[in-house]
């Protein structure tokens, strides 16, 4: 089961790499006005979701438990995330709120992750 969760964990940590890297490669368009959603992104946070779901399942079916309100707080910031990014993938442009409440998001979901223990 460990080697399940690690797996799990691995794939968490590259849909996020997709979601922020998607994000940090648009900031240089966001100062001309043209940043937008990359599929990346889109495919990056619906990553996260799935496994985080799949952790959470492994880890309470090994017989451990699971910080729920963490875990709580992590989908509450994730479903914002991927709402925002699935309805705005279609755009040419986003507004500087929108793209920042984006990145903002998903920089405070990765905190929670790390430093909440």
């Amino acid at each position: 089961m460990a080697t399940l969760l690690h797996v799990f964990l691995g794939l968490h940590i590259l849909g996020i790499a997709a979601l922020l890297g998607g994000f940090l490669f648009q900031l240089k368009a966001l100062r001309t006005g043209e940043a937008r959603v990359v599929p990346g992104m889109l495919h990056g946070a619906l990553t996260m979701l799935l496994t985080g779901f799949a952790m959470v399942g492994v880890t309470e079916a090994d017989g451990m438990t699971v910080n729920n309100l963490k875990i709580g707080i992590k989908l509450a910031l994730l479903i914002v995330v991927l709402g925002l990014v699935y309805v705005k993938r279609d755009e040419e442009r986003l507004s500087a709120p929108v793209f920042g409440t984006i990145g903002g998001l998903t920089t405070a979901n990765i905190f929670i992750a790390v430093l909440w223990q």
